[in-house]
């Protein structure tokens, strides 16, 4: 069965805020609060399987701690420019 796209964009607003590190809450809560809608499928996809990594390492690659993997470049860095404006 598939997952209306409506409640898929509520899960993952759900799973930005509930990341068990209060860094990543903030910066992915604030990120899907604001942009989940404007992602194109693709990048929706990217993000969901962004979510599904460590918070550890999310967090060293937003902040520039460890190099962001190729799978992730995009959404991360998508990510990295709200933070800027």
């Amino acid at each position: 069965m598939t997952e209306l796209h409506e409640n898929k964009l509520k899960r993952l607003i759900m799973q930005s805020n509930r990341r068990g590190m209060k860094e990543n809450d903030i910066i992915l809560g604030g990120f899907a609060k604001n942009n989940i809608g404007k992602l194109n499928f693709d990048e929706l996809d990217e993000y969901e399987k962004l979510l599904i990594e460590n918070d550890q390492d999310i967090y060293l690659w937003i902040s520039g701690g460890k190099s962001i993997p190729c799978q992730f470049e995009k959404i991360i860095n998508k990510i990295i420019s709200t933070l800027k404006s």
